[in-house]
């Protein structure tokens, strides 16, 4: 019998995906007129890495819910991926709905944050589902510089 986790993570995710996607995409005309950086990777390059992240996320939420203990911490972690989630919906939304880069970024630092919480936390549990989530704080650092250095260029 398949549990019902092996359905619920994977739309959370998708969902998160696909609502992050959609308010990123409206946004595209005024993201175009941007100044960027240099090193700002093509559009299907970020696709890509985000898409990657969002199966490692998923897959390490996975892992931890199947392997932690129901306790105190087990709800912490498990709201924190939610709330991690929100997060990232968030960000989308000030950066390329509202253009509020400076919020943003702010935003981005608490998202990393939340990153690394959840490495730590998840660690003692499964040392690989704290692992898949390094591509995901190392694409969120390179993400916050993008985007100071896109506030800087366009200032």
């Amino acid at each position: 019998m398949i549990k019902p986790n092996y359905f619920i993570i994977p739309i959370v995710v998708f969902l998160t995906s696909t609502l992050g996607g959609f308010i990123t995409s409206k946004g595209m005309d005024w993201y175009k007129g941007l100044n960027l950086p240099e090193i700002t990777p093509p559009g299907y390059v970020i696709s890509i890495a985000w898409t990657i992240i969002f199966i490692l996320t998923a897959i390490s939420c996975l892992i931890y819910y199947n392997k932690a203990f129901r306790n105190a911490r087990f709800v912490f972690v498990i709201t924190l991926f939610l709330i991690n989630a929100g997060l990232n919906i968030l960000w989308s939304y000030l950066f390329f709905n509202l253009h509020l880069v400076g919020a943003a970024i702010l935003e981005m630092i608490i998202l990393e944050a939340t990153v690394l919480l959840l490495i730590y936390l998840v660690r003692p549990t499964s040392k690989l589902a704290s692992a898949l989530l390094y591509p995901y704080a190392a694409w969120v650092v390179f993400a916050t510089y993008l985007a100071y250095q896109t506030l800087l260029l366009n200032t």
